[in-house]
């Protein structure tokens, strides 16, 4: 009997080695309260991230994934062993600026087998968009996690190679909310809208509020259809919002 069928909340064909390395699976294999939380987030996410993958493999009979801020690739090394690591013409790009985490992933990818589908590149975004170790079409772009502006650079990086598909967990989002604090002497009690952000914490929450709504206009004024829904329960996470981005047209003047 095999350690998935064992652990009933592990999938058939995922790979325990995989797990362990991720740390979701204790070194003995084993799940405790917080690895199964956090297996659980894994596998509510991938249910999103799925159907996207099928129907570009169905349309085309290959992918092209790249994975932005990608860290320690656990995203990415999912989706791979989950999925795509059935079809030959299916490959992940995991994008990271920190050299160590990329050699620590392309290590991973060696020691599972998973070197042919997987590629680990040390880049900016302003690099990843105009270098020619990617390829040209890209289908579908991710961020999880992407910490303040690193979003928008992921957007920037899915408009510029016209992705079917971007699927961004925002982060940390800081700018708006700094630009709030800086003008807020000048704006309190001169309109009543200042409310919306008098308080330290509604300055934040508000400015991550409006940034989302933003980057959502602009991926509808560039001709995709976009979904906004919670990643996972408030009881794991603040930083939830999950949206989803699939092209299905031209630009969009209203947005």
């Amino acid at each position: 009997m095999s350690q998935a069928q064992i652990i009933p909340e592990i999938k058939p064909q995922q790979s325990i080695e995989l797990l362990k390395e991720l740390h979701i699976l204790t070194r003995e294999g084993k799940l405790n309260q917080d690895t199964r939380r956090k297996l659980k987030q894994v596998y509510h996410l991938y249910q999103f991230i799925e159907p996207l993958m099928a129907d570009i493999i169905e349309h085309k009979h290959s992918l092209n994934l790249v994975d932005h801020g990608a860290g320690k690739s656990y995203l990415g090394f999912i989706l791979y062993d989950l999925y795509l690591k059935q079809f030959e013409n299916a490959h992940v790009y995991g994008i990271e600026t920190r050299a160590d985490l990329v050699k620590k992933s392309i290590d991973l990818a060696n020691r599972l087998g998973f070197s042919q589908g997987m590629h680990f590149m040390q880049m900016t975004v302003e690099e990843s968009i105009i270098t020619k170790e990617l390829p040209e079409k890209i289908d579908i772009v991710t961020a999880l996690h992407a910490c303040n502006t690193a979003t928008d650079d992921a957007i920037r990086f899915g408009l510029a190679h016209n992705a079917r598909y971007m699927v961004l967990v925002p982060c940390c989002q800081a700018e708006v909310a700094s630009i709030f604090r800086k003008e807020k002497s000048s704006v309190l009690g001169k309109t009543p809208l200042s409310e919306l952000w008098r308080h330290p914490i509604h300055t934040r929450e508000f400015g991550s509020h409006l940034t989302n709504v933003l980057r959502c206009l602009q991926l509808e004024a560039r001709g995709y259809q976009v979904t906004v829904t919670e990643l996972v329960g408030w009881e794991h996470s603040m930083k939830n919002e999950l949206i989803i981005a699939k092209k299905v047209g031209g630009f969009k003047k209203s947005a």
